[in-house]
């Protein structure tokens, strides 16, 4: 019901935003190259989701190393 009231591109961005920050807190920064790379690939994508969050409602960012905040 809530999610009738939000436009579909921000529900988007905020499952892809949860989604980046689950897989942030998986890979550790110093273990590979590999992990590294794919670190900042989820970086990445849960800046863009939060761009389009922040624009939609502040309160809605995700922060990279737990929940909202």
């Amino acid at each position: 019901m809530i999610g009738d009231c939000i436009p579909v591109p921000v529900l988007h961005a905020e499952t892809d935003a949860e989604m980046a920050a689950r897989e942030i807190r998986r890979f550790r920064p110093l273990e590979s190259d590999e992990d590294r790379a794919d670190r900042e690939r989820e970086l990445s994508r849960l800046a863009r989701a939060n761009k389009v969050l922040a624009a939609y409602n502040p309160g809605l960012i995700v922060k990279a190393g737990g929940p909202r905040g």
